[in-house]
This record gives structure tokens, C-alpha cells and sequence, in this order.
């Protein structure tokens, strides 16, 4: 007899991935895993319905073709560089003539936190509670059952391009399939690589794709800060083509076979081997260069994406001030010497981070996002059995069930 299972999609700008997985005990294994290249997106946001749609039918097919059942439902991310958040407040009367704070104090102060004014043209996907205030009191974490007259929560709102969330939603959709949930694909890969004792020392989670790079900043184990850059692993490879003239697929050949974002300065015999010439040959090319001459490509691009993620740090004052450091997950993350570039450039702690917690699944930093799905997927099975006041607590990983949206 089967267990309970949840479906992850991870709808990337190169790649799309679906993993299955099943409860097994008190285990989640995977059922079947399957990725196919991407199309319809442009900087991880679906610009193409038709395009993508397309696409997810044939993953879904090779995807049920492997477990031998039907996906009905998915957790599904969304990306892209229109992903913002924006610090915001809120303030209401406890309601009780005891004043004692209920659930329903707690709805509506959350709910007054949207009250906020926004372009027109986006919507707030979810709100993540950083601290709340009993009258004077300030750094509540959880207000249920407390005492006070005024309940005040100070929150952040992430908000979403509202063309780009119904493309989305409309493509998956279009494939008859019912959306559990949501989940920005920074937090679903955090979800997936970080544990809870780093979110609440503090650490930073870079998450480099293919045509974005995500930032998520946790601190006392709440999101402080969320961004996204439209750069990515792809912008290196296109500066590879250009500057050794060659074509955007043997310029990803080149750099997943010789790149590497910085040179040894201390091993003479490494510095002499980066001044070798380096020769492709194909049917159709030759190309002659050397290790140093594609380190001078890769270096620049790379601290560019840096640079960005350094001033998003300084702005929410957690420049060199994060004891967990730095954890780098994402297929883009692979370049070699890319983490030593991250501690001299961000001087701070640096590690790579491959999911967990689903067993028979690669330790491969590219499966974070779709890893994250699936369990983000188990963490909302979860929040439905517990009480509310275990809900509000979750509401910082990113994981609450917002909504379901069903086939029309």
C-alpha cells in the first residue's frame, strides 16, 4: 500500500525538475525524479503560457511514465527578479474585554500589515512576521494567550508582479493540475539546505541559477531579508562566448570543464598551469586559450553578483555580521574556487549546501529548489494537523498553505 506522496515543480529559466516523494515511516523517499530543459521564461519569470505549458506536459509525462501514476497536484515555486519585500506595520485593540490575545486578534493584526500602498500592478504573495509588540513590549515572538491592550506586529510583506504570478499559475493549469501552494523558490531552497540552528544564529543563503541569483537573510530564525538579482550562471557563459568567440553551448561546455573563478596565488606549479594553452576542437571550431585567460572572464562577472549581494547585506546591517555565514546552493554554484571568491569578497564563512531530509535524493546543490517543494509540501501537511498557535510560529519559513488554486 502506498504512503502519503507530494510533488515538487520547479519551473527554472534552463531547467524544469518534478520530484516525487513518499512517506515511507517516519521517512520521506523519492518515487521518481525527472528534469527536461526549460523554455518560456525570461529571468526566471514565465513570459511564453503557451511555451511552458508544453513543457510541463512532457515533464509530467516522462515524470508519471516513471512512477506509473497520474500527479494531481503540485507545490510549484516562483521566481524571478520581481520578487521584492517591503517592511511593514501594523497596529490593532485587543479585542477581549480580558485582554487577552485570541487567534483572532492575531488574523487581523497580520491583516492590517497589508494595508500598504503598492504598484498596481503587484499583489502581496505572503507576509513573514518578524517580531511582535504587546503595548511597550517589543521581540514577542508569539502573542497567543498573552496580556495588553494593544497588539502591534511588525512584518515582512513579499510582493509579486501580478502578470507574471498568473502566467504561472495559468500554465500549470493548463496541464489539469491543482497548485497546493506557492513557495518563492529562495525560501523553498533555504528550506531544503538550511537548518534550523543556522537561521537562528544567522546566515545568508545565495541561490544562483541559471538567470537569477536569490539572497535570503534569516536571523533569530526569521526571513529579515529576501532579493533577487537578474544575473546568473548563464550571464557567465554568454561573457565566455563573447570573449573567446565562440557559441553560447561550447562556452558552457568550456566552462563546466576548465572554468574556475579565481587562480591559486600561493601554488607556483597551479599558476604555471593556468598559463598552459587550453585547445577545443570540433568539427566546426578551434579554439586555443588558457586557464588564466578564462579566470580574467568568469572573476569580473561573478564579483558583479557579488557586489549586489554585499550592499543588500549592508542595507539590512548584516555586512560581516552573520556567524553562520554564507551557503551557496544552486546548479550555478558548482564553478570551481567560487566559495574562496565568496569569503574574500563577503568576508564571511562560506559553505556549499546540497538538500536533505528526503532520502534516495542526489546531494546536488541544483535539486534545492524542487527538493524545497516536496518539503515544503510535508512542513503544510504538518501545519494543518497542529494548532494555530504552531501555525503563527511556522509563518517565517515561508510555509503556510495561503491557498489552494484548482483546475477551472
Amino acid at each position: 500500500m502506498r504512503g502519503h506522496i507530494i510533488t515538487g515543480l520547479d519551473i527554472g529559466t534552463h531547467t524544469m525538475k518534478a520530484l516525487v516523494a513518499e512517506e515511507r515511516g517516519s521517512e520521506w523517499n523519492v518515487l521518481a525524479y525527472a528534469q527536461i530543459p526549460s523554455f518560456g521564461l525570461r529571468r526566471g519569470a514565465v513570459v511564453n503560457v503557451e511555451e511552458t505549458t508544453k513543457n510541463i506536459q512532457l515533464l509530467m509525462a516522462r515524470l508519471e511514465k516513471d512512477h506509473g501514476h497520474r500527479t494531481n497536484s503540485v507545490f510549484v515555486n516562483i521566481g524571478g527578479s520581481h520578487l521584492r519585500v517591503e517592511p511593514s506595520d501594523g497596529l490593532i485593540s485587543v479585542s477581549r474585554a480580558d485582554h487577552i490575545i485570541s487567534q483572532e486578534d492575531i488574523e487581523r493584526v497580520l491583516q492590517a500589515t497589508r494595508a500598504v500602498n503598492i504598484p498596481s500592478n503587484e499583489e502581496i504573495l505572503d507576509v513573514f512576521p518578524r517580531e511582535f509588540i504587546i503595548d511597550d513590549q517589543k521581540e514577542i515572538k508569539q502573542p497567543l494567550g498573552l496580556v495588553g491592550v494593544r497588539l502591534q506586529a511588525k512584518v515582512l510583506l513579499l510582493c509579486y508582479f501580478q502578470s507574471y504570478f498568473i502566467n504561472l499559475t495559468q500554465s500549470v493549469l493548463n496541464v489539469k493540475l491543482q497548485i497546493d501552494d506557492i513557495i518563492p523558490s529562495p525560501l523553498a531552497a533555504a528550506r531544503a539546505v538550511l537548518s534550523p540552528q543556522q537561521k537562528e544564529t544567522g546566515v545568508a543563503l545565495i541561490d544562483m541559477g541559471a538567470a537569477t541569483t536569490s539572497l535570503a537573510v534569516f536571523d533569530e530564525g526569521d526571513l529579515i531579508h529576501l532579493a533577487v538579482f537578474p544575473l546568473g550562471s548563464a550571464n557567465i557563459t554568454n561573457d565566455i562566448a563573447i570573449g573567446l568567440r565562440t557559441q553560447v553551448p561550447v562556452a558552457e561546455d568550456i566552462k563546466k570543464q576548465h572554468g574556475a573563478c579565481s587562480i591559486a596565488k600561493t601554488d607556483t606549479e597551479k599558476k604555471e598551469q593556468a598559463k598552459k594553452k587550453i585547445e577545443v576542437f570540433d568539427q566546426s571550431y578551434a579554439l586555443s586559450f588558457t586557464k588564466k585567460n578564462l579566470v580574467s572572464i568568469i572573476e569580473p562577472r561573478v564579483c558583479e553578483i557579488l557586489n549586489l549581494i554585499q550592499k543588500e547585506l549592508k542595507s539590512v546591517g548584516r555586512q560581516e555580521l552573520l556567524p553562520g555565514g554564507i551557503v551557496l546552493t544552486g546548479g550555478g554554484v558548482k564553478l570551481p574556487k567560487l566559495k574562496d571568491l565568496v569569503k574574500q569578497q563577503l568576508k564571511l564563512p562560506c559553505q556549499i549546501g546540497s538538500p536533505k531530509d528526503i532520502v534516495g535524493l542526489a546531494e546536488d546543490p541544483a535539486l534545492a529548489t524542487v527538493a524545497g517543494l516536496v518539503l515544503g509540501g510535508i512542513d503544510s501537511q504538518a501545519t494543518e494537523k497542529n494548532s494555530f498557535s504552531k501555525f503563527i510560529r511556522g509563518l517565517g519559513s515561508g510555509f503556510k498553505k495561503a491557498f489552494r488554486i484548482f483546475i477551472p
